[in-house]
């Protein structure tokens, strides 16, 4: 057992790497030393005579062997976590969809699909709650969490995902700006501003891109949480981002909520789900989404605009 046990973590440590593409972060999240998580990645590939990384500066990659072989592996390794864990035995997770949100993007939808599913289906439970992004994945394929809705998350292995929509964003920005009179605003009027983002938010590298590209705000990564982010914006040392959902529907004292205009001022609204979690309850739920945004779709654009109270 004690044999199992240590293949097993070197096998954690091994796709924690794969999916943050840095030992620094794949120890963060494991909550282990960096030198643990690079021991056992060179434990495993001394047993398996096999160079599983390329190590640089900037992190690591698989090798086109080790990027074979971990699609190869993963999916037992998956099943064993669920097996040994015991996860999907019992009808109450079984009746229990588990629905991770990433960042303040598409939670005006999220409550919208809630609100319709546990209409049509009232003898599931729904569990919500907020994931890092950096977690996403692995929360995902252990079924910690059976869809996570974000906007910046790449596609992972043995992962699917689908566009449910668009958001408009909005920028909080100190109640003393001065561009807070203003009905909107753009890229080009925050230039000499810095955009804040938690190092655990939802980040779409693209859109940040254009944003930059557009002649936006300096954009920072602050190590702390969404709130201490709003802390700073209250204190006037930057702006910070958000969906309309959210905007609209939560007021924080000395700030205001403008909407973005011009190009890059839409976001999309992403479901990451894996593909083998066997859940009917979670096929259902991907097709009342599916279905609302047909609904959508079919409906004149003034009806289609989710309920927002200012």
């Amino acid at each position: 057992m004690r044999q199992v046990n240590n293949t097993l973590r070197r096998l954690d440590h091994v796709f924690a790497a794969v999916d943050h593409g840095s030992l620094r972060q794949a120890a963060r999240v494991l909550r282990v030393r960096e030198s643990c998580v690079s021991r056992n990645i060179v434990a495993l590939e001394q047993l398996l005579d096999m160079q599983l990384f390329d190590r640089d500066v900037h992190g690591v990659r698989l090798t086109e062997a080790g990027r074979a072989w971990t699609d190869l592996v993963r999916a037992h390794y998956e099943g064993l976590r669920d097996a040994l864990a015991g996860v999907g035995r019992g009808d109450q997770d079984a009746k229990t969809v588990k629905i991770g949100l990433c960042g303040q993007i598409g939670r005006a939808f999220v409550a919208r699909l809630v609100d319709r599913f546990c209409s049509l289906h009232p003898d599931v439970s729904i569990a919500i709650e907020d994931v890092p992004q950096e977690q996403c994945l692995a929360a995902i394929r252990r079924r910690r969490l059976d869809i996570v809705f974000t906007h910046g998350l790449e596609n992972g292995a043995l992962c699917r995902s689908e566009l449910f929509g668009h958001e408009r964003l909005f920028v909080l920005l100190p109640g003393g700006h001065p561009l807070a009179e203003r009905p909107a605003v753009r890229w080009s009027d925050l230039a000499d501003t810095c955009l804040l983002l938690s190092v655990g938010s939802a980040q779409d590298p693209v859109l940040l891109e254009k944003i930059a590209a557009d002649g936006g705000p300096a954009i920072q990564i602050c190590r702390a949480s969404e709130g201490t982010v709003i802390l700073k914006i209250q204190l006037g040392q930057g702006v910070t981002l958000a969906g309309e959902g959210f905007a609209r529907t939560v007021a924080i004292d000395a700030t205001v909520w403008k909407p973005i205009d011009g190009q890059n001022s839409i976001t999309s609204i992403k479901a990451v789900w894996l593909e083998s979690n066997p859940k009917r309850t979670l096929l259902r739920l991907v097709g009342t989404a599916r279905n609302m945004v047909t609904r959508d779709l079919s409906l004149p654009p003034s009806s289609a605009k989710p309920e927002i109270t200012p």
